[in-house]
């Protein structure tokens, strides 16, 4: 049987990872491995993309500089998450607010530090991107579309990096992005018509708030909508392999989704609508192995 020191250490860890969204930052790391061998090099052999130590830093910035981000972002929006998530925000109140400021300085500085083994550039980009995330977290974020659009792009930066990295500027990996960033957007707008008692309370002007839930949803259809246009370009334009499977189930569970989301009414139905999002997104992300069902096993002989 644990002790009690040894029960409290243990749910501090788990606050600390509920906090930094340890499950989401495995999926971006994943992500931009699989993006890296699959999208980016396809033509590189595969040990000297997994084993590229560049690379790997690139991957380990990222990951730290998103730890940091949603280190911040839950010291600001402590009070409302009291609100709109008071399990999680139980959780996570185990960690004192004095460590996780602590916490989000050490893990930036450790992006720094790992992205200066890279390149001057590096160190500015990891900057910058630290700078947009305080910046969105501390203002931005309470201007309506604006900081759903911040979000956004913060969001597919890791991807970004990576993409200049390689240097690969061929049109299919736009069309990627595209998709990838108009579902971000689309589940972002989601997220304000779920978090509307604890936006409303706190004095955050979201598009729900300031124009109402009709409004919105008509938003998050016309994102949904364009969503289905690389969607398409994908499938019968670019080979994308088996991966075209995955663009089909993705539009098929999109017109689903315009369905319910008309239909929805109240928190419970926009938290389902996130999750399809959600699903939607991390499923791309193992998709990528469909690319070229064969890439992997021919790389290594």
């Amino acid at each position: 049987m644990l002790s009690r020191k040894n029960k409290l250490l243990l749910f501090k860890l788990l606050s600390l990872f509920s906090v930094v969204r340890g499950y989401n930052i495995l999926v971006i790391t994943l992500a931009q491995y699989l993006a890296s061998i699959y999208i980016l090099s396809p033509d590189l052999p595969l040990r000297d993309v997994i084993l590229d130590i560049n690379l790997f830093l690139i991957v380990t910035a990222s990951a730290l500089v998103i730890a940091s981000g949603y280190i911040i972002n839950n010291f600001y929006d402590a009070e409302k998450d009291l609100i709109n998530k008071p399990t999680k925000s139980m959780l996570d109140r185990l960690v004192s607010q004095r460590f996780k400021l602590t916490t989000y300085f050490i893990l930036n500085f450790l992006a720094v530090i790992a992205a200066s083994y890279i390149s001057f550039r590096a160190v500015f980009f990891f900057s910058a991107y630290i700078f947009g995330i305080w910046l969105y977290s501390h203002k931005l974020k309470r201007i309506p579309f604006l900081g759903n659009l911040v979000s956004a792009t913060l969001a597919i930066a890791p991807f970004f990096v990576v993409f200049v990295y390689y240097k690969n500027f061929e049109t299919v990996i736009f069309v990627h992005a595209l998709f990838l960033f108009l579902l971000i957007l689309a589940r972002e707008m989601i997220k304000d018509l779920e978090n509307m008692a604890g936006d409303l309370a706190q004095n955050y002007r979201t598009i729900p708030i300031l124009y109402g839930a009709k409004i919105s949803k008509g938003l998050i259809a016309l994102l949904i909508l364009l969503t289905w246009i690389p969607a398409l370009l994908l499938i019968k334009i670019f080979d994308v392999g088996y991966m075209y499977l995955y663009f089909w189930l993705c539009i098929v569970l999109l017109g689903l989704f315009l369905v319910l989301l008309w239909k929805a009414a109240g928190k419970k139905h926009y938290v389902w609508l996130h999750n399809i999002l959600k699903f939607i997104i991390v499923a791309g992300v193992f998709s990528i192995l469909l690319i070229d069902v064969d890439l992997v096993l021919n790389r290594i002989l």
